[in-house]
């Protein structure tokens, strides 16, 4: 295997486990928050998707997925490339009310796509040293670190929402 196989696989794995949490939830299960202030299981999968889609398409230079597939208007959304979740207060987030399982998880698959097609056709040793900079934090990292942040809040974000999923359906985590 090679380290460019290795980032598809972790991408691929947080996709497949995101439709684990995702299956079988109703509208109102997606956007139940367990706790006052919580976040609710969309508004955490559209978040991850957001995150990924934004920072991808820095790192990749092209326009957010969000914008050129019109994700915003599936979602109910503005047209607004930087809402991403990032900075949302509890009302904003309490506000926000998820579509159905279905279209989260499309706009995440096609996020993932672009990400594949951007590691086999683009990213290399010399790419990975690449300087981004993030408009979002206002900061400046190499496209190897880029890529280790969009991994971990993934990862995490994943782990919230399953989580949230034991607490609403009563099933523990993930029901294991």
């Amino acid at each position: 295997m090679n380290w460019q196989q290795l980032f598809i696989d972790l991408f691929e794995r947080i996709s497949r486990e995101l439709e684990r949490v995702l299956n079988g939830l109703t509208p109102d299960e997606l956007n139940q928050q367990p706790a006052p202030d919580a976040n609710t299981i969309g508004w955490l999968a559209w978040h991850l998707t957001r995150s990924h889609d934004r920072n991808m398409s820095e790192i990749a230079r092209k326009e957010q997925l969000w914008i050129e597939g019109a994700w915003y208007a599936k979602f109910n959304r503005a047209a607004d490339p930087t809402e991403t979740g990032v900075g949302h207060s509890p009302e904003e987030m309490a506000a926000f009310k998820a579509p159905d399982s279905r279209t989260i998880l499309e706009y995440h698959n096609a996020v993932l796509e672009r990400i594949k097609d951007y590691i086999v056709n683009t990213l290399s040793e010399t790419e990975l040293d690449r300087e981004v900079y993030s408009p979002t934090f206002r900061n400046t990292n190499t496209v190897h670190r880029r890529l280790l942040g969009v991994l971990n809040d993934g990862f995490q974000h994943l782990g919230q929402a399953a989580y949230v999923r034991g607490l609403i359906t009563e099933q523990g985590w993930l029901g294991r």
